[in-house]
């Protein structure tokens, strides 16, 4: 791409990376000025307490929404916050926090008001992302006899939402990596919230996980402390 020209004028998009980066600059003053040496911590190394797997949506950011600090929270965020067996880029994630950083806490976020699961529920052809839907629509089938019993959509969809999350963090509980570190440092415990938008709250939905007592048999892997 060519630079533009100083005699061309300003775009929408230009306006918003100036804003973007000016803001960064604003950010690293205040930071310094609490801590002048905040900058020289960062850069040696990270220690996060948690890995977050949420969703996509630029509404979710789970630093802010926790409270947290730079370095807290390790993150992984795709659409509608799936963990499922053949996402390759969630499963690196995952061995990256879990056996590297060893984290105590894998949370599991997904939010109400969800595009993915609104789209899953529906039947719009969308392309390429009706793959990736399709899990969705998977956790649907898995819990249809609950689910057909909804007749307001925005029940049925909330519900989805939090069968979603809880399904999301079964599938933490079937993967080698997570049973072996169940097997030999006693972590991580596994947590499925829901954020709600509408008022800011993060909500626990009780499927806390720290061992494979209630993992079905056929999931459990032999593995040696």
């Amino acid at each position: 791409m060519m630079p533009r020209m100083e005699d061309e004028p300003t775009t929408r998009e230009d306006l918003i990376s100036k804003r973007l980066l000016a803001n960064n600059k604003t950010w690293v003053a205040e930071q310094l000025s609490r801590d002048p040496a905040y900058f020289e911590k960062l850069s040696k190394g990270q220690h996060p307490h948690s890995l977050w797997i949420g969703c996509a949506d630029s509404r979710v950011p789970a630093d802010m929404i926790t409270g947290s600090h730079s370095g807290d929270i390790f993150v992984h965020r795709n659409i509608a916050n799936m963990v499922v067996h053949d996402d390759l880029n969630m499963l690196s994630v995952l061995q990256y926090a879990v056996e590297v950083l060893e984290v105590e806490h894998v949370i599991v976020c997904g939010h109400y008001g969800c595009g993915g699961v609104k789209a899953a529920l529906g039947h719009q052809n969308l392309g390429l992302i009706n793959k990736w839907l399709r899990y969705i629509k998977d956790v649907y089938r898995l819990n249809s006899t609950e689910l057909d019993k909804y007749s307001d959509p925005e029940k049925l969809e909330r519900r989805l939402v939090e069968l979603n999350v809880i399904e999301g963090v079964h599938n933490l509980a079937k993967t080698s990596i997570i049973q072996e570190a169940w097997v030999k440092r006693r972590g991580p415990l596994l947590h499925g919230w829901v954020y709600d938008l509408s008022d800011g709250i993060l909500r626990d939905l009780g499927v806390n996980a720290s061992d494979t007592r209630h993992l079905e048999q056929i999931y459990k892997y032999d593995i040696k402390e």
